[in-house]
């Protein structure tokens, strides 16, 4: 065998032994098992339980149908004593149809006994607190904020009437008075067919019993218009509100002065 021939062996050897040390090296990163990943903690189930929630808004007054009410799934540990549940009242669905809501219920609100009245009882007396009375005046557009009083509001009353007979003056008598119903009407003007609240002759204020005295004697006086009170007005102290003066009522020539105590 030449010389050149044998080189070239040589040399031909060691490139395939190289060859098979890379990939044998190859191979073996390969076949390196992969870290092991730490398990995540499994979070524990949630325990639910049906609760009879409102399926829209209802509003105060307003007549719970099936369709306003739904079984929705509620955490256990956020039950109340006030919820309505399936297990215990499967049929609430159908014994509350026909009775009327005490206040505003909102969409998605668990639904609560406290909250209704039977239709066939005296809703007003069931809306009225402990100790207050319902008190019915008379007013009209002018004296209602122009019609934009509605029920739950709070308001001032204001005593007009006449000092002499060119001279007319106005008192408030009493200041945030809860309103609990407003004759109301809907109309439809104009072309567009937008339907318009048009006030009657009747606001239903929350009074107490010396306050029922006040504005009825008010209303043999002269006339009874309504102030608008803000939201905000309900969160400042009663020390910043306006107390009342009362109203003089005049009796066989003798002058005395009526007042009362603010709403609470």
């Amino acid at each position: 065998m030449r010389p050149i021939q044998l080189i070239i062996l040589l040399v031909a050897g060691a490139a395939a032994a190289g060859a098979g040390l890379i990939a044998t090296r190859i191979g073996s990163r390969d076949t390196v098992a992969p870290q092991q990943v730490a398990a995540q903690p499994v979070a524990p189930p949630i325990d639910l339980e049906d609760v009879l929630v409102a399926a829209k808004d209802i509003g105060i007054g307003k007549g719970v149908e099936a369709d306003s009410l739904v079984w929705k799934p509620w955490p256990k540990d956020g039950l109340n004593d006030g919820y309505i549940q399936r297990a215990s009242e499967p049929d609430a669905v159908s014994d509350l149809k026909g009775m009327l809501a005490r206040t505003p219920i909102l969409a998605g609100e668990p639904i609560r006994k406290a909250k209704l009245v039977r239709s066939d009882r005296g809703f007003l007396s069931a809306v009225l607190p402990e100790g207050m009375r319902a008190v019915a005046v008379r007013v009209n557009a002018a004296s209602t904020a122009g019609g934009f009083i509605l029920p739950e509001d709070r308001v001032d009353i204001l005593l007009v009437r006449q000092k002499d007979a060119n001279e007319a003056v106005a008192e408030t008598i009493l200041t945030d008075v809860r309103v609990l119903a407003i004759d109301q009407s809907v109309q439809q003007t104009g072309d567009d067919k937008q339907p318009s609240i048009v006030a009657q002759n009747t606001a239903t204020l929350e009074l107490t019993p010396d306050q029922t005295e006040l504005v009825t004697q008010a209303q043999q006086i002269g006339s009874i218009s309504l102030a608008l009170r803000p939201l905000v007005d309900a969160n400042q102290p009663a020390s910043r509100q306006r107390k009342p003066t009362g109203i003089a009522v005049v009796k066989f020539g003798v002058v005395s002065r009526v007042t009362a105590q603010q709403a609470p």
